[in-house]
């Protein structure tokens, strides 16, 4: 295997298209394709304590994503899948 390419998610644009890696539902090797939503979301304004700011986009993000690679389209791993937001359908967040 070759090891990916990290990029900088500081980088990132709205409007940018990423892909999503994962095992959703112990379906292995699912790629999602979507866009990212936004960049920089604070944490308070998803409802958590932690003050991290996550990536968000409409790529697919289900259980078994979590922990998963997002991905520029230039091949770059940009963050890591954390959640989907349980209250809005393509909501996925990223740090």
């Amino acid at each position: 295997l070759t090891p990916a390419k990290l990029g900088v998610s500081g980088e990132i644009r709205t409007g940018e298209f990423v892909v999503a890696l994962g095992n959703p539902f112990l379906l292995q090797n699912s790629v999602t394709l979507g866009v990212v939503s936004a960049t920089a979301r604070p944490g308070s304004e998803l409802g958590l304590y932690r003050s991290m700011d996550y990536i968000q986009t409409d790529a697919a993000i289900n259980v078994g994503n979590s922990g998963g690679p997002l991905i520029s389209l230039e091949g770059e791993v940009i963050g890591i899948n954390t959640f989907k937001h349980i209250r809005g359908s393509g909501m996925g967040f990223a740090i």
